[in-house]
């Protein structure tokens, strides 16, 4: 018998976790994305709630729907169990290292930018924006200005951005009209907070094998290479002096800002 195990990610309030049901529609668990820790309701699911919970973050998907064997199944047959083990990239699946699957051992976004506080550059991470339950990954005000930054991962992936499009592997995606959108709400709601004359732009961070066929820092949402993140942020003409930034950043810190 088998079973099928849901996974959904829930962002918000600057909790990052991920939800875990069966086909039934049962609660199996939780995995908190930022502390490691694993919430399970029923011990003999545990084992069943890390091979999701590591299918999905491999996946880079926004729902994923897992079939495993059934609880109280025995072990997988040495073919089908090397199959699922390759598919998961041969790690214990008694581990879920997130550090190591979500790119964060020192070189993730969130730390790139992080690392550019002394340079004079603020973030504020997960923005909740507006009552929808969207968030903005990353908030950013420094010299070169105010920008939103999402990444999207695509490892072994061709990614090639042309004019105000970016394809992955030949197919058109909406990441730079999404970037745009999300940049023009939180100006708005910027300016609604009494930040006058604001401009925000969006920035896509992409994971993945990035070709440039245009060059677009100039662009109201442009793409960047993830390793070439700071270097792009540096080269940013200046736009704000510190006094400004502190005063952008210290309204975009304020949670009344974003609840409209």
């Amino acid at each position: 018998m088998e079973d099928v195990l849901t996974v959904r990610r829930w962002r918000r309030y600057g909790a990052d976790r991920l939800y875990v049901t069966r086909g039934t529609g049962a609660r199996v668990g939780s995995v908190d994305l930022q502390s490691g820790e694993v919430v399970v309701d029923d011990p003999l699911l545990e084992g069943r709630l890390r091979r999701a919970a590591q299918a999905y973050l491999r996946a880079d998907v926004t729902e994923l729907a897992m079939t495993v064997p059934a609880p109280g199944v025995g072990a997988l047959d040495p073919v089908d169990e090397s199959a699922l083990q390759a598919w998961l990239g041969g790690d214990d699946w008694d581990t879920i290292d997130l550090a190591a699957i979500r790119g964060e051992r020192g070189s993730s976004v969130r730390t790139r930018l992080e690392r550019m506080a002394d340079e004079g550059w603020q973030v504020v991470h997960d923005v909740p924006l507006g009552r929808q339950g969207s968030l903005v990954e990353h908030l950013v005000v420094g010299p070169g200005g105010i920008f939103t930054v999402a990444e999207r991962r695509h490892a072994g992936q061709h990614v090639v951005v042309e004019g105000r499009t970016l394809r992955v592997d030949g197919c058109s995606t909406s990441y730079l009209r999404d970037a745009r959108l999300e940049a023009a709400r939180v100006r708005d709601a910027l300016l609604a907070a009494a930040c006058a004359a604001v401009n925000v732009r969006g920035v896509v961070v992409v994971q993945g094998e990035l070709e440039m066929r245009t060059v677009q820092p100039g662009h109201d949402a442009f793409a960047i290479s993830r390793q070439d993140l700071q270097t792009v942020f540096r080269a940013l003409p200046v736009r704000l002096d510190p006094a400004r930034i502190a005063a952008i950043a210290h309204v975009a810190r304020q949670s009344s800002t974003w609840s409209h």
